[in-house]
């Protein structure tokens, strides 16, 4: 990490709160020897027994990416877990995801479910944040995806939704300032009412207190990252699932998406000077799975391939029925924060305090 990220400090031997953090705070709380596991087992017996009677005993959102594949082969086929399997089809599914999802669905014998979101009212909230400026432009894709994982737990009355989250390939989170909180819904409003032209009436929107305060203690659902309790190596996980289902790898963390693909890749290196590529690596060298002479190697090189990104510049408008020129033109326009719009923000800083406070929040800097 660097000073792309705004708020970094670096200590007297010039290592960044980022590392501190999880070296000093994370590290210390994370288990995934004997006793992760032990305490994985004692959690899957209380999922099973309080699913008795419930044609699902927990929830899994699937993307097709390596860490939501995974948990779900662990799940199933390690814990003998029944999940209700989703996927949210926001309109830029990639072919690799998709196809990786039947493979493991079809490979699990389990059914799924897919929630297709309203592409007139997509396209047109995520045309509200090219045009805002801001850098958090797949706000309008991650709010849906997780929106749609609360609103499948609540209609279902699936006490535990498990989720891909995990340390050891997201110890080192993406600074607030690149990528803001997806689950703001006042910021997401405020962003559309000021751009938008469609009155969003299909899609779903969350709220940090509806799915923090009032599913969790009010409808008693608990969202669960059981890869934190293992040893999750990616390059091991990627294997297995190679090996038992044909899942195919992509070429970087969140590809499964084309939009996320393009975004990443290209658009906030281009415009902000963000390469999320050195809060992943940074993740894989504090956990030993990557060192940083071979971070920065791969560094050097673009994180888009220049022979096939016009390509890709020229899908994206076209799903977004607007012109290559147009497009590039918010390259141009005046940069924009969160911080320039509604938000709830203070809600979320409060909340961070208080779960860290409380031992719940065991996860790096945001």
């Amino acid at each position: 990490m660097d000073t792309s990220d705004p708020k970094i400090v670096f200590d007297e031997n010039g290592v960044c709160d980022h590392c501190n953090n999880f070296l000093n705070h994370t590290l210390p709380r994370w288990d995934t020897g004997e006793e992760g596991v032990r305490k994985l087992e004692t959690l899957v017996a209380k999922i099973k027994k309080d699913g008795e009677k419930r044609d699902f005993d927990c929830i899994i959102g699937m993307s097709g990416g390596v860490d939501s594949s995974y948990l779900l082969y662990l799940a199933v086929k390690k814990y003998g877990l029944r999940p209700l399997v989703f996927h949210v089809d926001a309109g830029w599914n990639s072919q690799i995801a998709v196809n990786n999802i039947e493979k493991l669905v079809d490979g699990l014998n389990l059914d799924l479910f897919t929630e297709v979101i309203d592409w007139a009212e997509m396209r047109d909230l995520q045309l509200s944040f090219f045009k805002s400026g801001v850098s958090h432009i797949d706000s309008p894709q991650d709010n849906a995806f997780f929106a749609t994982m609360y609103k499948f737990a609540n209609k279902y009355d699936v006490k535990y939704i498990l989720t891909g989250g995990n340390i050891s390939t997201e110890c080192v989170r993406n600074p607030v300032d690149w990528m803001y909180y997806q689950s703001d819904a006042r910021q997401i409003r405020d962003i559309h009412r000021q751009f938008g032209n469609k009155p969003l009436k299909k899609y779903p929107l969350t709220s940090i207190l509806w799915h923090k305060i009032y599913l969790p203690y009010i409808k008693g659902i608990q969202v669960v990252r059981p890869l934190d309790f293992v040893k999750y190596i990616k390059k091991d996980a990627i294997q297995t699932l190679q090996n038992e289902f044909g899942w195919k790898p992509y070429p970087q963390k969140h590809f499964e998406s084309r939009f996320t693909r393009f975004y990443e890749s290209f658009w906030l290196p281009e415009r902000f000077n963000y390469d999320v590529r050195k809060v992943q690596f940074s993740s894989l060298i504090l956990t030993h799975q990557m060192t940083r002479s071979e971070a920065l190697e791969e560094l050097k090189s673009p994180p888009y391939d220049k022979k096939e990104i016009k390509k890709e510049i020229e899908f994206v408008a076209n799903k977004l029925e607007i012109t290559t020129q147009e497009l590039l033109s918010y390259l141009e326009i005046e940069k924009k924060s969160y911080e320039d719009y509604k938000s709830q923000a203070w809600i979320y800083k409060i909340g961070a305090f208080v779960l860290k406070l409380l031992g719940k929040e065991v996860g790096g800097k945001r």
